[in-house]
């Protein structure tokens, strides 16, 4: 699909479908829009009056122009109050455009949407990730695609001429969700800790990155016990991944980011039961999936920010090497864990990955995971917790939040919370009470992090949808490849 910035007017534009954005309770036509109108016989005003369409954003109609028109099909979306308009509203309707294009058949689209904040770079690239995010499509376990109709070849965005940066830039970061997208959706038995440290690999050798892959004997002797403790039930290697990505020149900052790698989850000896949506356990590798999607989108973009990306990715299996409920642990900074339920592995994976990250040397670490239910019983589906002790950390990622569409809501790190994590044999358990559940994990990780400011972000939520949600689904996100991006981004 070819995504092209374009001055051509509105009324001289030619194709299957135009679509056009309209504010809620402002559907008069006035202007160009008018003159369109008239050019089409009214057809416009037609749909709109018929389909008693009042502008609420998600909102859309179409209609079909006469047959000797220039224009085929006419797209009229949503765009809600003027005054509540934000960036991901315009990325939102560029979908719902792009969506009906393709059910409508429509091999060339035309979009014209108002201008965000009188910004045309951030508004062109906004509407190029909203068309390349709804328009995705992953095939690759299908024998036959069920789709084959045709597909929306071009895009013209109208009124953005100039801004090809822009939707290159998009593009990338769209190629960076896809990434995570694909690997969150594939199944244990195609992505395993062998495959996924392949993929590092190959972002490595196609965008210039540094990588290391540390082999099970490399962590030993750097002491990882807790990741080591929960990888012992796997047939299957564990490995820990480091990629880096150095721009040319001083960098202006350090950064890490740091993705929970669980390519299955079976819950170890404390086996998940039935209801426990076991079968989604595939989903549990979406932190290290978001941190590779970034990699890849970073890879292109080439900002003049040092980015470190790290996983220490592994299975939690049952066998009769399996840690058991009881164990006590030693992570790679001394201190003793006691096991109490070995389906709270993931944190033990990231003690051991936040310990080595701090050990470069950078400016701020933010580490990502699917890592607790009870995040999600606290938020829902489609908002991710945000823990940091920093401030001004954490108002940075979640400004890159808000540019991103991705919804973040910051929760307390109550210090008192601790106390249920305390053990009478170790220097802590790795869970405490069932309240606070979400609280409490992110207390545990703070164990393993001295003094770089540091943010935790439990997705547990938001990384897989069951319905088509804005740009999304149904299936797997991409979610936090774009707000990890801008957050790496706003430094450069």
């Amino acid at each position: 699909m070819d995504i092209r910035a374009t001055d051509t007017p509105l009324l001289e534009w030619t194709g299957d479908g135009l679509a056009i954005g309209l504010f809620e309770d402002a559907v008069e036509l006035t202007g160009e829009l008018a003159s369109l109108d008239e050019k089409l016989a009214g057809s416009i005003k037609e749909v709109i009056a018929e389909e008693e369409f009042k502008g609420k954003q998600g909102s859309s109609v179409v209609t079909r122009v006469g047959a000797n028109s220039p224009i085929r099909k006419i797209i009229v979306v949503g765009l809600g109050k003027p005054e509540a308009l934000k960036l991901d509203g315009l990325r939102r309707a560029a979908a719902t455009a792009a969506r009906l294009a393709k059910k409508q058949k429509s091999k060339t689209l035309g979009i014209s949407l108002p201008i965000w904040n009188n910004d045309p770079t951030q508004t062109a690239q906004a509407i190029a990730e909203g068309v390349q995010l709804a328009l995705y499509q992953d095939n690759r376990f299908k024998s036959e695609p069920e789709d084959k109709g045709p597909q929306v070849e071009t895009v013209d965005l109208l009124g953005l001429g100039g801004q090809e940066a822009a939707i290159t830039r998009g593009n990338q970061i769209s190629a960076g969700v896809f990434l995570a997208r694909q690997l969150v959706a594939a199944p244990a038995n195609a992505v395993t800790p062998i495959t996924l440290a392949e993929t590092a690999q190959e972002i490595a050798s196609d965008h210039g990155l540094q990588i290391e892959i540390l082999e099970q004997e490399d962590c030993e002797k750097l002491g990882m016990g807790a990741f080591l403790g929960v990888a012992k039930a796997s047939e299957l290697p564990p490995k820990f991944i480091h990629l880096t990505y150095k721009p040319e020149g001083t960098p202006k900052r350090k950064l890490a980011i740091i993705g929970k790698g669980l390519t299955f989850d079976s819950g170890g000896l404390n086996i998940k039961g039935a209801g426990s949506g076991i079968e989604t356990m595939k989903i549990d590798m979406g932190g290290a999936a978001a941190t590779l999607g970034a990699a890849k989108a970073i890879g292109q973009l080439k900002p003049d920010v040092e980015v470190h990306f790290i996983s220490a990715v592994t299975e939690n299996m049952i066998s009769g090497r399996a840690m058991h409920p009881g164990d006590i642990l030693t992570a790679s900074n001394g201190k003793t864990i006691e096991v109490n339920n070995t389906d709270a592995e993931g944190r033990l994976t990231l003690a051991d990955a936040l310990v080595f990250t701090e050990k470069l040397g950078v400016d701020a670490i933010i580490d990502l995971a699917t890592l607790t239910g009870a995040c999600i019983i606290a938020l829902g589906d489609d908002i991710a917790g945000l823990f940091s002790p920093d401030d001004a950390l954490a108002e940075q990622v979640e400004k890159a939040a808000v540019a991103s569409g991705e919804k973040f809501w910051r929760l307390p790190m109550e210090e008192k919370y601790f106390e249920g994590l305390k053990s009478g044999i170790a220097d802590m358990k790795n869970t405490g009470p069932r309240a606070g559940g979400s609280i409490t994990a992110a207390l545990f990780l703070k164990q393993f992090v001295k003094e770089t400011p540091w943010a935790h972000l439990d997705i547990a939520g938001p990384v897989w949808t069951d319905k088509e949600n804005g740009y999304n689904g149904p299936g797997a996100t991409g979610f936090g490849v774009r707000t990890l991006v801008n957050w790496v981004l706003s430094d450069s």
